[in-house]
């Protein structure tokens, strides 16, 4: 990693010598006003369209641009919180043009720009398929301190703890597992088998800008696993010259302390083209006993997290953009949390040190048809492991993860293509993970190498009324004797300006290999669970339709939106885990195997209404059905009979979140999440014998205050602080001491949790 690092360095400044070295003395100056109350606004981001180049106004609203690329072009002006205003001028040479621009104040729920649908810059509203943003309004309302505790407030996605032991959180999309679903940073998949265990927990809020949630096969787009949705985690990049220190401290249950402090910086040189973004997260954990057992509900976490995005603007069309960030982590959950891990009854005791980056270079042509970008990324994870019972020094174990992935993209804009204007894309990839994982207790040594070499076409025809996309995307596995190739479709009708219709159609796959939840060792019953492939396991395919309406309209300073969708998802061959007798040292063995199929289909149902941004209010309800075709059996108890229904699936579930600004600088968040009855396997141990449990309803309500102290012109000093799951609406029957079923365990993922903050905003 550190030959890398140092390779990288090396490129950057390479591409350094090749700056733009354009003297048209072709100038800009002017300054950007609000429309309503006629004030300077500062920080707005300028950016010609297509190019590189860019510039942001001052503390005073003012700014000027130098030496700029001559003839007809487009400045677009854009800040949080304001409609983007575009305006179109003639730039010549030896001359300076002189624009003023006043922005309207907009609550950003329906112009937004996302980059999920299609692998490129698209109006959400204009997209082929629903694509819903996490903001950081969103992340600072609910209090967030790492992905997996934001990404519970979007529709049709349910994120749970699934190990008392270790706190191992489980995404699902749509009803469907994480396994089902792309994880994305920055939109490259870096997520490996071994990352995506804790990898939602391991993302700190301070590091990301927004999250794009893709649900559904319409995704298809981006990889075989991309069944369920994706999930694209994009890194905050350097905009203007800041500097933000935070602390934030909850309590857990009135006994356990949960520690976080971020310290966040962005570099931006006086003709941006240069830039960088510096982060570092601390956070410290203590272990949460619910019951008093002596045995922990929620594990002890110490991490830490470093690292940096930057760009540099090789010429007017073309930048390079750096990522790089470190995490280490520890983890531990069970009892005797003050000895050694093989003194204790039950400990599963994890170790991280995750090193991963990226390199983009992206060019656009001057005449605005043509895109291109090459991209690299690498991620390497070393871990140290214990998953253990009964005080058994002989299962410590490691594992060692690398992923590569290097790719391109082409993009290219016809005026006309048979009948519309439309955007035909290709890109190319090719991903390589080698991973080992090594108990030697559990007679367990995984070696796993998965060569994937993947490429896609697509073409998109659009105009403001109507979309058309048709794509394919194959893929070659390592582990698959041929080659598999998925196509998608999708429609996008807008009969009028207020209403979107859309449908999509895609097909996906899961290759028979190693998966997250396979690299977890579970307890149960004072001994451990282990989880092996079937030597006759193969590939599970997936069709996926979905069809939804989307209305928004504005009402002056209000603006409201409504979207109903129906999803149906076919698995064939899908993946099921029964109960496989033990091993010669009594470890209870668990079978990934092949059944017939299941079927997941439902509706989301989602809306939204905002004055200005003084009122926020959204909202989100799913209700679906997640069957097996044919009866599973996956208990060796006789008295339990084949089961239809999948496990750890609400048939309803949504949220609510609403922010109200009553006075300036003092804002108010009401957050909820509804957890409908599931369906969960309880393993003998802690019980007499195996059982099938039905979970309560659950309501989980916060609130958050804050309010800005203004400090010195921008300078602002932010306090807040506020209760999560206020009516402790948390599992009642977790089993206690060493016999528990450590994966018996749903609903909230905390207890009634209070918190207090402190935000410097420099």
């Amino acid at each position: 990693m550190k030959h890398l690092l140092y390779t990288l360095s090396i490129l950057f400044i390479s591409f350094s010598l090749f700056a733009n070295t354009n003297k048209s003395d072709a100038n800009l100056v002017g300054h950007v006003i609000d429309a309503a109350t006629g004030e300077h606004l500062p920080f707005v981001t300028i950016q010609l369209a297509n190019t590189s180049i860019g510039a942001m106004s001052g503390a005073s609203g003012h700014f000027l641009m130098t030496n700029l690329p001559t003839g007809e072009t487009t400045l677009i002006f854009s800040m949080v919180g304001y409609k983007t205003v575009e305006a179109s001028l003639l730039l010549e040479a030896d001359k300076t043009v002189e624009i003023n621009i006043a922005m309207e104040e907009e609550s950003m729920l329906i112009d937004q720009v996302v980059v999920t649908a299609n692998k490129y810059e698209t109006k959400k509203r204009e997209a082929t398929t629903i694509v819903n943003v996490i903001s950081p309004l969103l992340i600072e309302s609910t209090a967030s301190n790492t992905m997996s505790d934001v990404l519970d407030f979007q529709t049709g996605v349910r994120v749970e703890m699934s190990c008392q032991n270790c706190g191992v959180p489980q995404l699902r999309i749509n009803g469907l597992e994480g396994q089902y679903t792309q994880l994305m940073m920055d939109s490259r998949p870096i997520f490996s088998s071994l990352a995506s265990v804790y990898g939602l927990e391991q993302v700190p809020a301070g590091m990301v800008d927004r999250v794009e949630v893709m649900r559904g096969g319409g995704s298809a787009l981006y990889g075989s696993n991309a069944i369920g949705g994706v999930v694209n985690i994009i890194t905050k990049e350097p905009v203007r010259n800041s500097l933000n220190i935070s602390q934030n401290t909850q309590i857990m249950g009135g006994k356990a302390w949960d520690s976080n402090t971020n310290l966040n910086g962005s570099f931006v040189t006086s003709d941006s083209k240069i830039g960088v973004f510096l982060f570092g997260v601390l956070r410290q954990r203590e272990a949460y006993d619910h019951d008093d057992d002596g045995f922990s509900e929620i594990p002890h976490l110490n991490s830490a997290t470093l690292g940096f995005r930057s760009y540099f603007k090789t010429s007017d069309y073309s930048k390079l953009t750096l990522e790089y960030h470190h995490v280490t982590e520890a983890r531990r959950g069970g009892n005797n949390l003050d000895r050694p891990e093989h003194e204790a009854d039950i400990a599963e005791s994890l170790r991280h040190n995750i090193d991963a980056g990226n390199l983009r270079w992206d060019y656009y042509s001057p005449d605005e048809r043509h895109f291109a970008t090459a991209y690299s990324s690498l991620q390497h994870i070393g871990r140290n492991s214990y998953f253990g019972t009964a005080q058994d020094i002989n299962a410590y174990g490691a594992s060692d993860d690398i992923t590569a992935v290097v790719g391109g993209q082409y993009r290219y804009h016809m005026y006309n293509c048979l009948f519309m204007p439309a955007d035909l894309s290709a890109g190319v990839e090719y991903s390589y993970n080698r991973l080992r994982d090594v108990i030697m207790g559990y007679n367990r040594d995984l070696t796993q190498n998965v060569h994937l070499y993947g490429g896609y076409v697509q073409n998109e025809w659009k105009n403001k009324d109507v979309s058309f996309l048709i794509g394919l995307r194959g893929e070659k596995h390592s582990m698959l004797t041929r080659p598999i190739f998925s196509p998608r479709a999708n429609v996008r009708y807008t009969p009028i300006k207020e209403i979107v219709l859309r449908a999509t159609y895609a097909s996906g796959y899961r290759a028979p290999q190693t998966y997250d939840e396979d690299l977890h060792v579970g307890a149960v019953g004072g001994e451990v669970s282990l989880i092996q492939r079937d030597s006759t396991l193969r590939p599970e395919m997936s069709h996926s339709v979905s069809a939804s309406a989307d209305w928004a309209r504005k009402f002056g300073s209000w603006e409201s939106n409504v979207t109903l969708e129906g999803f149906f998802t076919q698995l064939n061959d899908v993946f099921s885990l029964v109960e496989n007798g033990h091993d010669e040292l009594g470890n209870l063995l668990l079978l990934r195997t092949n059944e017939k199929g299941a079927r997941v289909y439902g509706m989301n149902l989602e809306g939204k209404v905002a004055y200005k941004s003084k009122f926020i209010f959204q909202l989100g309800y799913t209700y679906q059905q997640s069957r097996y075709i044919e009866a599973v059996t996956w208990s060796e108890n006789e008295n339990i009979a084949p089961q239809k229904r999948m496990f750890r699936t609400p048939d309803l579930y949504g949220y609510f979140m609403a922010t109200y600004e009553p006075i300036r600088k003092f804002t108010i968040n009401l957050t909820g999440k509804l957890t409908g009855p599931m369906l969960i396997q309880h393993f003998a141990g802690y019980v007499a014998e195996d059982e099938e449990v039905i979970s309560p309803t659950f309501f989980d309500m916060g609130i958050k205050l804050a309010y800005e102290i203004p400090l010195y012109r921008l300078y602002s000093l932010e306090i807040n602080a506020g209760v999560k799951n206020i009516f402790n609406s948390f599992q009642q029957d977790i089993d206690k001491g060493i016999d528990r079923d450590a994966g018996y365990i749903y609903g909230p993922s905390l207890p009634r949790t209070y918190f207090f903050g402190l935000n410097f905003k420099l």
